[in-house]
């Protein structure tokens, strides 16, 4: 049996544990069908709203400090936020629920009496909540947490779940056991019940002091620092008044000292403040040696954005949604507007951007996005500007001393920069290698084709991947249905191939003579029409994008090409688009494998069908492995 306080009495309810809020929601409910409007005066419905902008709060200091592009210099520590750590604390709001409850029964309760009159403002309860918090919420917190670390079986029982999370986050702050919970709930709480008992308690007091205790306990789990150490010099006081984000990262890791609350002068007194306190915080702030700087990165995923649904997929905006593959959720449409917004913004003033990150083998490797989304790679007017982000990304990266970078999805369209030919042939001089990654998309698609085949039906036939992989199958003696209307084309591809192997690459120019080959590969959207002339049983084959819909019940469909990364990645949580946790496009890993074996060369326009195989087995030697 579990110890008491120690685990959530609604762990069981799981997603639906919000139900608890059902009797304070039925409360709000009765006092407006009474009043005939919203109860502005209804504690019920303060209770509600208060629920909601703390966990904004959170939320705020949360995306703040993962927007690597204003943060990843003043980062405490240089570690990623990994899956593992991402389900521990992927409950981290309980303790709003279990102080939202606990509100309402001091609201139902004689208790308070000053709770019946609302008033606005009293700067006299401030005075009270301040002077209490100071001298009893700051002493009773820093003791009870120094007696948690200190006697093991309490640190067990009720503290080391707490210290699981590697790398703090704002949500960190909220994740831990009841216990824990109450004792937070008595330091926030004790000053506004103080004021208002002594009759200076007002609305505002509640709202405001509950506003800055969750902003400072968010501020301090941040892992970013954002207070300059030019402001503690210039007021040297300062330091033993307000904790900072490096402050609290060394009690996180190393769990010896910094006990306080937000004063560190408790722990001055108490003799537990560590020493390394204040160099690291100036440290991190200016980005330097000792600090959690992300540090240039080695190979770089070039991106871009899919749609407006899909960039709130991003890890800096909702962690639950980031950490799980993607999906058109309904929670989402509510952000829509603003999302599209932001769409407009990057469009005009916008550059390429640093999303996430995650180090393999000691080895840093970021995913950058070009501020452009799906449909603007084709309009005509954006093309230009597109190449011109693209080409400052890799001059960028150049600069920065990148090894490799690879293109994802359109930003290699053939049609845009040739494969990224455009920018090797106009920089001849880069350091940074460019790879399209294509050459291992193929090469995961013809893995996945069973050795018994004979015949294939590929549409997108005379694309870069169409073409690589009708050459290779051929070699293979497999006959190759093409289908393409453009014969100039066929025979261009058809002529690449050796004399003995042409006879097995045919022209097809209808769906109809496909009507009795079980194996698609799919490089060109098919519609339902289209997809029902396969025979019962086909299993689709797919490097479309978007994948197709799987209309056919009597048929199967792959997912895109994609790889699992390495068992030995650090740091990794966030899923790329629609892939699962640990997996990655083919290009991604094509990208990968390009870095880990040190190749000197470019990989850019037509695949080099004789490396399909070359760089397949590089890819295994190296841990990815197909999915």
């Amino acid at each position: 049996m579990a110890p008491p306080l120690s685990s959530w009495p609604w762990a069981s309810l799981g997603q639906y544990k919000y139900v608890v809020f059902g009797p304070l929601v039925w409360k709000v409910v009765q006092e407006w069908r009474e009043q005939g409007g919203p109860p502005l005066g209804s504690w019920w419905l303060h209770l509600l709203v208060l629920f909601a902008l703390r966990g904004l709060t959170y939320q705020f200091w949360f995306t703040y400090g993962n927007m690597l592009f204003f943060t990843r210099r003043r980062r405490v520590v240089a570690d990623g936020v990994d899956f593992r750590q991402i389900d521990h604390e992927w409950d981290w709001d309980n303790f709003l629920l279990l102080q939202t409850l606990l509100g309402a029964t001091v609201v139902n309760s004689p208790l308070l009496p000053g709770l019946r009159q609302l008033c606005l403002w009293d700067p006299r309860g401030w005075a009270v909540a301040l002077l209490l918090h100071v001298g009893f919420s700051e002493p009773v917190f820093y003791l009870a947490h120094r007696a948690l670390h200190r006697a093991p079986h309490l640190f067990a029982r009720y503290h080391a779940a707490h210290h699981h999370s590697d790398v703090t986050q704002p949500l960190t702050a909220g994740f831990g056991t009841p216990l824990e919970t109450l004792l937070v709930t008595l330091a926030m709480g004790a000053p506004i019940a103080g004021a208002f008992l002594m009759g200076f308690g007002s609305l505002g007091l509640v709202y405001g002091h509950a506003f800055v205790f969750d902003y400072l306990r968010a501020m301090g789990y941040s892992n970013v620092e954002v207070v300059s150490p030019r402001v503690f010099d210039a007021f040297p006081p300062l330091r033993y008044i307000l904790y900072t984000p490096s402050y609290l990262s060394l009690h996180h890791r190393e769990k010896r000292g910094n006990f306080c609350l937000f004063m560190p002068l408790l722990d001055v007194l108490g003799g537990t403040l560590d020493g390394r306190s204040w160099s690291l915080q100036r440290a991190a702030y200016d980005g330097a040696p000792g600090g959690g700087a992300l540090g240039t990165p080695e190979f770089v995923f070039l991106a871009h954005v899919v749609d407006i649904m899909s960039s709130m997929h991003v890890p800096f905006v909702l962690r639950s949604m980031s950490s799980i593959p993607f999906a058109n959720h309904f929670i989402l449409l509510p952000f829509w507007p603003l999302a599209f917004w932001f769409m407009l913004v990057m469009w005009c003033c916008s550059k390429t951007f640093v999303v996430s990150f995650y180090y393999l083998r000691g080895h840093l490797h970021q995913t950058w996005s070009v501020p452009r989304y799906g449909f603007q790679y084709f309009l005509p007017a954006a093309k230009k500007g597109i190449n011109q982000q693209i080409e400052l990304a890799i001059l960028r990266a150049d600069r920065m001393g990148v090894k490799v970078l690879s293109l994802a999805a359109l930003n290699k369209n053939e049609a845009l920069n040739g494969g990224g030919t455009l920018f090797v042939n106009k920089h001849p001089d880069l350091r940074v290698r460019v790879v399209h990654g294509n050459t291992l998309t193929a090469a995961v698609i013809l893995n996945e084709i069973p050795s018994n085949v004979k015949e294939v039906f590929l549409t997108g036939a005379t694309s870069k991947l169409g073409r690589a992989i009708a050459l290779y199958l051929c070699r293979k003696k497999i006959r190759v249905l093409m289908f393409t209307m453009s014969s100039e084309r066929f025979l261009k591809i058809q002529r690449e191939a050796p004399p003995e192997f042409q006879q097995y690459l045919v022209q097809v120019t209808k769906y109809q003579a496909a009507q009795n080959c079980k194996t698609w590969i799919v490089g060109k959207w098919l519609s339902p029409r289209e997809q029902r002339w396969a025979p019962a049983g086909t299993h689709f084959h797919q490097f479309v994008v978007p994948p197709i819909i799987g209309f056919r019940r009597d048929c199967t469909y792959g997912k895109l090409a994609a790889m699992r990364l390495p068992k030995d990645v650090r740091g990794l949580g966030s899923c790329e688009y629609t892939m699962d946790r640990g997996v990655v496009h083919a290009c991604h890993a094509g990208g990968v494998v390009h870095f880990l074996e040190g190749w000197d060369h470019h990989e850019v326009g037509a695949i080099d069908v004789d490396r399909i195989d070359v760089v397949w087995r590089a890819a295994l030697k190296h841990g990815l492995t197909p999915v």
